[in-house]
């Protein structure tokens, strides 16, 4: 009698998770109460394949967030091209014979919310951090023609410290996108260590963080008349991509 469908999001320390608010709401608007998501908060990805294992209800989809998006993939039968390329899945497509493809939405969403803000001068990118949301924004800077380099606590080849980054660098990489957890809430005095005295109004900083809705990181942009954006509307715009995948 149980037909339960159900959704989650799956991650490490998620209790803040955007995305199981956002379905809950979307699916009491829509009148499906027999949809559920849920928060699988799991210390290590080695326990996913336990998840999928009580089968009195029917799973549909899933999310993928920090830190599972590029080790998950070693659990899926299949990983669509783009997300192939990206090295990084964030959603999950459970099938009617119960095989997991892989997808990934970040760069619909990265894109579709960075486009508007971007002026000739936004030639040269700087990612902060490099994890798997950080593969999804180089792919998308490849497709906007925008050169970028990594920025990392630790020296690596084709890599940037953030002891290197001096003003002629902040001059010369107008966005500055950050997709390093700091700064998240609670620890909101936390900014990822740029010389933000070298901002200018032609630096564009984009924070995939959307709690709180202004980061340090964004409020020293603002100080130094940068446009700033953060990560919500990327998060709501690859979520309905993620709808669309599950229903499709």
């Amino acid at each position: 009698m149980n037909n339960r469908i159900k959704f989650g999001i799956i991650g490490k320390d998620i209790s803040y998770s955007f995305s199981r608010k956002y379905f809950l709401e979307k699916f009491k608007k829509m009148g499906f109460d027999n949809y559920q998501y849920y928060n699988f908060d799991i210390p290590e990805i080695e326990e996913f394949p336990f998840l999928l294992y009580h089968r009195e209800d029917e799973f549909r989809g899933l999310n993928v967030t920090i830190p599972y998006k590029e080790a998950i993939i070693k659990y899926l039968d299949e990983v669509e091209s783009e997300a192939q390329k990206i090295g990084a899945v964030n959603t999950i497509k459970v099938t009617e014979d119960n095989r997991l493809i892989g997808y990934n939405t970040d760069v619909y969403g990265f894109q579709k919310s960075i486009e508007p803000l971007l002026k000739s001068h936004h030639k040269k990118a700087l990612i902060l951090g490099t994890g798997g949301a950080s593969k999804a924004i180089a792919y998308v800077f490849n497709k906007l023609n925008i050169a970028y380099k990594f920025v990392s606590r630790s020296e690596n080849e084709n890599m940037l410290t953030y002891e290197m980054l001096d003003a002629e660098m902040m001059g010369e990489y107008s966005i500055i996108v950050n997709c390093s957890p700091i700064g998240t809430y609670p620890n909101v005095e936390e900014a990822p260590a740029i010389p933000y005295q070298y901002l200018s109004e032609k630096n564009l900083l984009y924070d995939l963080i959307y709690n709180p809705s202004e980061t340090k990181f964004l409020l020293e942009g603002k100080k130094h008349g940068a446009s700033i954006k953060n990560g919500l509307e990327m998060l709501e715009l690859q979520a309905e991509k993620s709808w669309e995948i599950w229903n499709s």
